[in-house]
């Protein structure tokens, strides 16, 4: 290619053609930028991509550095698992949920739990009082994950459970409810999210302070490696430090120095890196700037290859590949005009496919107002099933490979990223950079900023800014009976009734025993759990060895 000429066709472009258009029409707005506030240039071409190495910085998919995708076929082979979100109410409520997704094609199940199981209170503690079942389903004790999965078979779904402090705990249920299924926990697929630093970062549902949550998260790692080796120990969340208001290179910068932080942790434990790290997935948000997403996920594979491979030696191809979920952004999703939603959905699902995605979740247009109706749901699930069958994007792998704006975009997400795991770095990595309040002040800024520019009108938000119109009130929104707290209480109380209490107080006795020492906490919790000891039980007898996280950053 010869670049002298292509340089010299631009200028002459630039100085006739464009001109003359410039001088009677003027653009739109005097700069143009990504949703990070990056530039965007008005024209790419051959120029951007000048000094970019093909076979060292692309590739191709199945290979290193894995920028175009983690398998050679990609969606020629079979689809992303096209999951829901979803969980309210108690089991046998999100039990009928689950069925009903999977009777209209979902392909894995992904579970919602209330506020009070996520930071491991029962459902009768005061704290829980009002949120029972609100948020997610209510899980007490092994009963309600019984109930919850009764005539879904274990072996053939793959599950991902949305929890972190007490991951430990919800991951013990579920490998005993397959256990009573006759399903041995080796053939469990699914995944814990079990990501606590993001926790102290963006999203506040936290129990432990960060160095005995941190030993849970390679206690989860070890016991998994040996027992279930198909199970995805983590998920290493960007999904929610956007939703706190980051930009997408801070999603990327942010969730891949907690994965260093967590292999490093793994790694000073004395685990073999080659063993945990094949089953460390990731979880990402898709946001409306389609291109910048599509670069943002390929930068993302690009990183993790580079710093599995040169940062922690592994050299298991398994160990290096970023596999990921992905979800589309619910900040963006809007109260007004909220059949807007599905497109804004519909462009971030293309967004995570044309990026490849290994897992999908699409929210419903009315979850600005309530939990998703089934109506809405099922079309976001069609979203997924007509982008795969009709779409056509799926039948060659990664089909904007080679589109100057894609390729240059991507390396300056990569930069921009690798400047931000330098700082955090410098800082003492994550954990250090958390404490120091560093990360939560980036992202605190660009929400401010982006908060900013719709008030005044630099970022157009369809039905929110511009275009607003008189609607009539969304009808047929779900709401959780409030009877739900009363009856979930009632059956707490039945299965503390029920259960041997001499067989639970050894457990939970044991189990503080093994917290105080250096003992893997998994055996110990799996034993709790199978004698129908509660979540709060089992949570209150490592806080007390462990103690409570109590955020005293001033930012």
């Amino acid at each position: 290619m010869d670049y002298k000429e292509i340089k010299k066709a631009r200028e002459q472009w630039s100085d006739k053609t464009l001109k003359k258009v410039l001088d009677r029409f003027p653009e739109r707005k005097e700069q143009f930028v990504t949703g990070s506030n990056k530039e965007v240039k008005r024209l790419y071409d051959p120029l951007d991509l000048e000094d970019l190495d093909y076979l060292k910085e692309i590739g191709y998919p199945g290979d290193y550095p894995y920028t175009r995708g983690v398998q050679p076929t990609m969606y020629r082979g079979r689809f992303w698992t096209m999951r829901q979100y979803a969980g309210f109410g108690d089991a046998e409520e999100s039990n009928k949920r689950y069925k009903y997704l999977l009777k209209n094609g979902q392909t894995g199940l992904s579970i919602a739990f209330d506020l009070p199981t996520q930071i491991g209170y029962d459902s009768d503690h005061s704290m829980s009082h009002g949120e029972v079942g609100k948020v997610g389903v209510a899980i007490d004790s092994l009963k309600d994950m019984e109930i919850l999965f009764e005539g879904i078979p274990l072996e053939k779904v793959s599950t991902s459970m949305t929890i972190n402090a007490p991951a430990a705990v919800l991951l013990a249920m579920y490998i005993a409810v397959a256990e009573k299924q006759g399903v041995s926990a080796a053939k469990l697929n699914g995944t814990i999210q079990n990501d606590i630093l993001k926790e102290y970062i963006a999203r506040g549902t936290y129990i432990f302070p960060p160095l005995p949550s941190m030993r849970l998260i390679t206690d989860i790692f070890a016991y998994c490696s040996k027992e279930l080796p198909r199970w995805n120990t983590i998920s290493i969340s960007g999904y929610h430090i956007r939703e706190a208001g980051s930009t997408a290179i801070q999603e990327i910068a942010f969730t891949l120095a907690n994965g260093i932080a967590y292999v490093d942790a793994a790694v000073k434990k004395g685990l073999d890196v080659d063993k945990f790290a094949p089953r460390l997935s990731f979880f990402f948000n898709a946001h409306n700037d389609l291109f910048e997403e599509v670069a943002k996920f390929r930068a993302a594979r690009k990183l993790w290859a580079k710093i599995m491979r040169d940062r922690f030696g592994a050299k298991n191809p398994k160990s290096i590949m970023l596999r990921f979920h992905t979800q589309t952004a619910g900040c963006t999703l809007t109260a007004q005009q909220p059949d807007n939603n599905i497109i804004r959905v519909t462009l971030q699902a293309l967004a995570a496919v044309l990026g490849g995605t290994q897992s999908l979740h699409t929210n419903s247009r009315d979850e600005a107002l309530s939990l998703p109706s089934q109506k809405a749901v099922r079309i976001a699930l069609r979203t997924q099933q007509v982008i795969a069958h009709e779409s056509g994007v799926t039948e060659t792998v990664d089909p904007l490979a080679g589109s100057y704006y894609i390729e240059k975009m991507t390396k300056e997400i990569e930069d921009a990223v690798m400047d931000y795991i330098n700082q955090i770095e410098k800082l003492g990595g994550a954990p250090k950079a958390i404490e120091k309040g560093f990360i939560q002040r980036e992202i605190q800024n660009s929400a401010y900023q982006y908060q900013k520019d719709v008030e005044d009108k630099k970022r157009i938000i369809v039905g929110v800014n511009q275009f607003e119109s008189e609607e009539e009130t969304m009808k047929d929104l779900l709401k959780v009976n409030p009877e739900i707290e009363k009856q979930q209480i009632k059956k707490l109380e039945e299965v503390k009734n029920n259960r041997d209490e001499s067989k639970v107080k050894e457990s939970l006795h044991l189990l503080k025993q093994a917290a105080s020492s250096d003992k893997n906490v998994m055996p110990f919790i799996m034993d709790c759990v199978k004698g129908y000891a509660t979540l709060g039980e089992i949570c209150d007898q490592l806080r007390e060895i462990f103690g409570e996280y109590k955020d005293s950053i001033k930012i």
